[in-house]
């Protein structure tokens, strides 16, 4: 008997080091952002200070760290901006330059442009020639330039104002009432251990840690309830677009109830009575003229 009751505080023990922190998230900052997933929110009144960075992500930092050490153009390119001739025909400037070296190279050598039309010692066979080799270059640049204006020139618009994939987007109120259904929602699955209906509001990401997280407190004995959630306060870190998926960081303030009670229904961690506020950034993404939004990260607010 006396073992027992060691073995059953020992137990006890071990889930209330191990259930801290045993609301959705575990208290650690997990999921991904989009191409923003290595980057810090913008702070706002609900999180003036230092947001934790992912603890875990299935977004490697090697690519967003690659991009930093991509070369950068000389110039910038502004909705005025526009390259010189040489920067936007190289071809034609190469072509006529080779032209003119030629001709020169042939008065040098005493045999006119090309040789000349009779040996190139007429002068008026030399302006004519001159003539020739300008009139062909102002064809062929003109014709250059249809072309390039029918297939779309790259400098009529500034330099990845289209390809950039990180447009920003303007929120409604539709949406960030679906940001506080979607925290209520999702505490509530959770203390239910509802993984059908977790895997339904989030992404498959989230779906995994969260499943992770209700496998090892079931293996422990153990499980979390969160209740009487109130959401108290949010505020919109940032919005973007990016390709077809549209995402929104939103920092948000909330009170509940957070319970980890063993196989008995004893308490091990928490209180019942006391409700703790947690802030913390969440974001949620969606497809762009289908689906709805979905949880796609916690992060820890400070």
């Amino acid at each position: 008997m006396r073992n027992f009751r060691l073995f059953s505080i020992a137990c006890a023990l071990l889930c209330v080091l191990g259930s801290a922190d045993a609301r959705p998230g575990g208290g650690s900052s997990m999921g991904s952002r989009g191409s923003r997933t290595w980057s810090a929110p913008p702070r706002t009144s609900i999180t003036p200070g230092w947001t934790r960075p992912m603890d875990r992500t299935m977004t490697p930092q090697s690519n967003y760290g690659a991009q930093s050490a991509a070369p950068r153009p000389m110039a910038p390119m502004t909705p005025g901006y526009r390259p010189s001739f040489p920067n936007r025909h190289p071809f034609m400037t190469g072509f006529a330059g080779g032209l003119l070296g030629a001709g020169l190279f042939g008065i040098l050598s005493g045999h006119g442009f090309f040789g000349g039309m009779t040996g190139g010692t007429s002068i008026l066979g030399f302006l004519f020639q001159v003539f020739v080799i300008g009139a062909l270059i102002m064809f062929a640049i003109r014709l250059f330039n249809r072309r390039q204006g029918a297939s779309g020139s790259p400098a009529a618009a500034p330099f990845g104002a289209a390809s950039s994939g990180n447009a920003p987007v303007t929120l409604s109120n539709d949406d960030y009432t679906s940001f506080q259904r979607l925290l209520l929602d999702i505490q509530s699955a959770w203390s239910a251990q509802n993984m059908r209906a977790l895997s339904s509001m989030t992404t498959p990401e989230m779906a995994g840690y969260f499943n992770e997280q209700l496998s090892d407190l079931a293996s422990r004995g153990a499980r979390n309830i969160v209740s009487n959630v109130r959401f108290l306060r949010g505020d919109l870190s940032e919005a973007w677009r990016e390709r077809n998926l549209t995402y929104a960081t939103v920092a948000m303030q909330y009170s509940m109830t957070d319970v980890t009670t063993d196989s008995f229904g004893n308490v091990i961690d928490g209180s019942s009575t006391e409700p703790v506020t947690v802030t913390e950034l969440w974001t949620f993404v969606r497809a762009d003229g289908r689906g709805n939004w979905i949880l796609s990260a916690i992060q820890q607010g400070g």
